[in-house]
C-alpha cells in the first residue's frame, strides 16, 4: 500500500525505504519545510526519517496554508491514513510539536493506526499555552527572524516577504489551538525538553502529562540543538520507539 505515497509524493519529503519497520514523520517547525531536516539521517536503525512537506511552502508553495492544526491533521489522517502500512511515531518541535500532536490524536480517533509514539520537543502542553516570544512579535521584528532562521546568505525583499508570510500564518495556527482536554492512552508521549534552551524552558513541559502517557527527558542543548542531529538526540528516539513498540 506503500505505492499510493511514492504515486503523489505530497507529504513525504523522501521515499521510505521498503526494509524499515517503522516511520518517523517529522513535522517542520513554524515558517519551515522538510528541508530543516536535511541534516537527519535517512534511518535511525529500523526506523525510516521521512520530514513532511506541509502546504505553502518548498514543492508546495502553490498551495494554500493549512489554516489551523486541526485542519492539517484531518487533511492528512484523511490522505495519509489508509496508506500508512507500517507503525509509525511522529516528531516535531516548538509549534510543530501541536502540529504532530495533533495528528497523532486524530489518527488515534480515526480507527486507522495510532502513533506508537509522539515525541513533543520544546513546547508547552497545549492548555499551557500559547507561550513563546515570537507569537508577540510584528512582522519587521520577524524579518530579522527569517533570515536567521533560514539562513539566507542574500536575502531578497521578495523572499523575505514570501517567508515571513508562511510564519505569520503558522504562529496563527499556534496561538489558535485549543484543542478539547481529552487525554489519551492510545500512544505514548515522549517530552523532549532542552537544557540550556531559553525559549521554551524544559521546565514548563510538565503539562503534558495531562493529556496522556507521558515521559520527559532533558536533552544537553539549546533550542535549535536538535536540526543537527545529535547522537544523543537519536539514540533517545531509537529507544523510544523499540521501548513503545515493545510495549504496545
Amino acid at each position: 500500500m506503500i505505492e499510493n505515497v511514492r504515486n503523489d509524493n505530497r507529504w513525504f519529503a523522501t521515499v521510505p525505504p521498503d526494509d524499515c519497520k517503522h516511520l518517523l514523520l517529522c513535522f517542520p517547525y513554524s515558517g519551515c519545510g522538510a528541508s530543516m531536516y536535511r541534516l537527519w539521517p535517512d534511518r535511525i536503525g529500523d526506523t525510516a526519517v521521512v520530514p513532511l512537506q506541509l502546504p505553502g511552502r518548498e514543492k508546495r508553495m502553490g498551495e494554500a496554508h493549512f489554516g489551523t492544526y486541526e485542519n492539517l491533521a484531518a487533511q492528512m489522517t484523511a490522505e495519509l491514513g489508509p496508506v500508512l502500512d507500517r507503525e509509525f511515531s511522529v516528531f516535531g518541535h516548538c509549534g510543530a510539536a501541536l502540529a504532530a500532536f495533533e495528528f497523532a490524536r486524530q489518527m488515534a480517533l480515526g480507527g486507522t493506526r495510532s502513533p506508537t509514539t509522539c515525541f513533543v520537543s520544546s513546547q508547552v502542553a497545549p492548555d499551557d499555552g500559547p507561550y513563546g516570544r515570537f507569537l508577540g512579535m510584528s512582522e519587521d521584528e520577524l524579518r530579522g527572524v527569517v533570515v536567521n532562521l533560514l539562513g539566507l546568505v542574500k536575502p531578497t525583499k521578495r523572499l523575505v516577504d514570501f517567508f515571513v508570510g508562511i510564519l505569520v500564518d503558522d504562529l496563527a495556527a499556534n496561538k489558535a489551538y485549543r484543542p478539547d482536554p481529552s487525554a489519551t492512552d492510545s500512544f505514548e508521549i515522549r517530552s523532549l525538553g532542552w537544557s540550556a534552551d531559553v525559549e521554551i524552558p524544559h521546565d514548563l513541559m510538565a503539562g503534558w502529562a495531562r493529556w496522556g502517557r507521558c515521559t520527559s527527558l532533558v536533552l544537553e542543548g539549546d533550542h535549535q540543538a536538535f536540526v543537527k542531529a545529535p547522537g544523543h538526540l537519536l539514540d533517545a528516539l531509537r529507544a523510544a520507539v523499540e521501548a513503545d513498540t515493545r510495549a504496545r
